[in-house]
C-alpha cells in the first residue's frame, strides 16, 4: 500500500508512452494490412486466390496462438517489475524480424510452391510476434490507471500512437509507385522491403520508449489456479458489451482496416494516379484529428455507446450519397471523391479513438463480476477477433477484387470494367462496415452512460 502513495501521478509522460506503444505496433501493423496483399499479388507473383487460403490458414493458426498467449501472460510473470511489458519488449524483438521476412522482395524469384510457403510460414510467424506483443500492451491499459476518463484519455493516445504510424504508411505511394512507359503506376517490391527494415527499426525503438514512460498503479494481485481456456472463453461470451463491442470491431476491421489497399487501386486505375493516395489517405484522417481533442468531452456528455451510433448513422448517409453521386475520373471527381471519404470516415474514426476505452470497461465489467484478473485472456480473445477480422477481410477483398476482373502480375493491365467498378466496390465496403459497426453498438453492447461512469469508481 505504501509503495501505490509514492507512485508519480498520472501525466502527459503515460499519455505520450501509451501513445508510443501502438505507434510501434502500428508501424508493423498498417504496413503488413495496407500492402502485403499489394506486395504479393503485385510484386512476388501470387494470384489471389493462393492469398485468400493463405489468409484462412493463418487465421486458423491465429485462433491457438492468442488464446495461448493472453493464457500465458496471465499467468507468468518473468519480472518483478512489471507483469506485460517485458512481454512487449520479446515481441518487438521478434516483430522486427518477421516483417522484414514478409517482405523479402527476392522471393518473388522463389518457385510457386517457395512463394506460397514463404508467405503463409513468414505471416503466421509475425502473428506470433504481433500477439506477444498487442495482447500484453493492450492489457496494460487497465493497470496503468483505473480512472475512467484518463481511461478514455489513453485510448484516445492509442489512437493518436496508431495515427501517426498511419501518417508514415500514407508517405509510402510517392516512394513504392513508378510510372510505367505506358503510364500506369507500378508498385517496387524492393522498395517496400527496405521500407520493412526502416519501420521495423523505428518499432523497435517506439516500443522500447514506452516500457519506460509508463506506469502500472493499478494492483492485479496473483492469478488464481483456475484461470484456463474454457473459464476466459466462458467469460467472453458471457459478457453482452464485450461481444457487442467486438462485433463492432469486426464489422469495422472487415470493411475499413483490411480494404486500405482498395483505396490504393482506386487510385492507380480509377484516377490514374497511384501518388494522389497520400493526399487522400491524409484527407480521409482528417475527422480523426479533429476529433481527438473532444472525445472526452464528446464520451462525457453522450456516452461512448450513443456517439458511436450517432457518428455512424452520419458515415451511412454519407457512404450512400458518394454511391449515388456521379464521381468523374477527372481532378474535380477526384475532389470530390476525396472530400466524401472524410464524411464517411467520421463514425469509424470516432470508434477507433475510444474502442479501447470500451474494452477497458469490458473487462472491468468482468472483473467486477467475477473478481478474477483475466485481462490478458480476454484481450487476446478480443486481439484474435479482429485478427481474425483482418484475414477474413483481406480473403473477401481478394475474391471481391477477382469478382470484379482484377488481373494479378507485375505490370498487368486492367480492364475497363474492373477499372470503373474499383471505386464502388470501395465504398460499398465501408458502407456495410459502418451500418454493421452501428448495429452492433446500438442493439447487443450493453454499457450505457450510467454504466460506464460506475464502472469509473473505484
Amino acid at each position: 500500500m505504501e509503495k501505490q502513495k509514492t507512485l508519480r501521478p498520472f501525466s502527459m509522460r503515460d499519455k505520450w508512452g501509451y501513445a508510443f506503444g501502438d505507434l510501434g505496433c502500428g508501424l508493423s501493423f498498417s504496413l503488413v494490412s495496407t500492402y502485403m496483399l499489394l506486395f504479393y499479388t503485385q510484386h512476388i507473383g501470387l494470384e489471389t486466390r493462393h492469398w485468400e487460403w493463405i489468409i484462412v490458414v493463418s487465421k486458423a493458426w491465429d485462433a491457438v496462438n492468442d488464446i495461448l498467449i493472453g493464457n500465458m501472460v496471465d499467468r507468468k510473470r518473468i519480472s518483478k517489475k512489471s507483469k506485460f511489458t517485458p512481454w512487449i519488449l520479446i515481441g518487438g524483438v521478434g516483430l522486427v524480424f518477421l516483417t522484414v521476412m514478409i517482405f523479402f522482395a527476392p522471393a518473388q524469384h522463389f518457385s510457386k510452391a517457395g512463394k506460397i510457403v514463404w508467405c503463409l510460414v513468414s505471416y503466421c510467424l509475425w502473428s506470433v510476434a504481433y500477439t506477444l506483443v498487442n495482447v500484453p500492451y493492450g492489457s496494460l491499459h487497465s493497470i496503468i490507471t483505473d480512472d475512467s476518463k484518463q481511461r478514455t484519455t489513453l485510448s484516445t493516445f492509442r489512437s493518436i500512437g496508431a495515427g501517426i504510424a498511419m501518417v508514415f504508411v500514407m508517405l509510402l505511394p510517392k516512394i513504392v509507385y513508378e510510372k510505367a512507359p505506358d503510364g500506369t503506376d507500378v508498385i517496387i517490391g524492393n522498395r517496400i522491403f527496405v521500407v520493412s527494415i526502416i519501420f521495423s527499426a523505428v518499432a523497435m525503438v517506439f516500443l522500447f520508449l514506452m516500457t519506460r514512460m509508463v506506469t502500472e498503479r493499478v494492483p492485479y494481485g496473483e492469478v488464481p489456479d483456475n484461470i484456463n481456456y474454457v473459464s476466459a472463453l466462458k467469460s467472453f461470451f458471457s459478457n453482452r458489451p464485450m461481444v457487442g463491442a467486438t462485433l463492432a470491431t469486426v464489422a469495422s476491421v472487415v470493411f475499413y482496416n483490411s480494404a486500405m489497399s482498395m483505396n490504393n487501386l482506386v487510385f492507380q486505375y480509377y484516377f490514374n494516379d497511384a501518388k494522389k493516395t497520400t493526399i487522400a489517405t491524409f484527407a480521409s484522417y482528417i475527422p480523426l484529428v479533429l476529433l481527438m481533442p473532444f472525445a472526452n468531452k464528446l464520451v462525457s456528455k453522450f456516452g461512448k455507446k450513443n456517439i458511436i451510433t450517432i457518428f455512424g448513422i452520419v458515415s451511412a448517409a454519407a457512404g450512400v450519397i458518394m454511391l449515388l453521386l456521379p464521381i468523374g475520373r477527372d481532378s474535380a471527381g477526384m475532389i470530390m471523391y476525396i472530400a466524401g471519404l472524410m464524411v464517411v470516415n467520421v463514425g469509424n474514426c470516432l470508434f477507433q479513438i475510444i474502442v479501447w476505452a470500451i474494452i477497458v470497461d469490458c473487462i472491468e465489467l468482468n472483473l467486477r463480476k467475477k473478481h478474477v484478473h483475466e485481462e490478458s485472456s480476454l484481450y487476446a480473445i478480443y486481439s484474435f477477433f479482429r485478427k481474425f477480422a483482418q484475414g477474413i477481410g483481406s480473403a473477401l477483398v481478394a475474391r471481391s477484387l477477382s469478382m470484379i476482373g482484377f488481373v494479378e502480375g507485375k505490370n498487368a493491365v486492367q480492364p475497363e470494367s474492373f477499372c470503373n467498378g474499383i471505386k464502388n466496390l470501395y465504398i460499398g465496403f465501408m458502407l456495410i462496415g459502418t451500418v454493421i459497426m452501428v448495429i452492433c453498438m446500438k442493439f447487443i453492447y450493453s454499457i450505457d452512460k450510467k454504466k460506464e461512469q460506475e464502472l469509473g469508481v473505484h
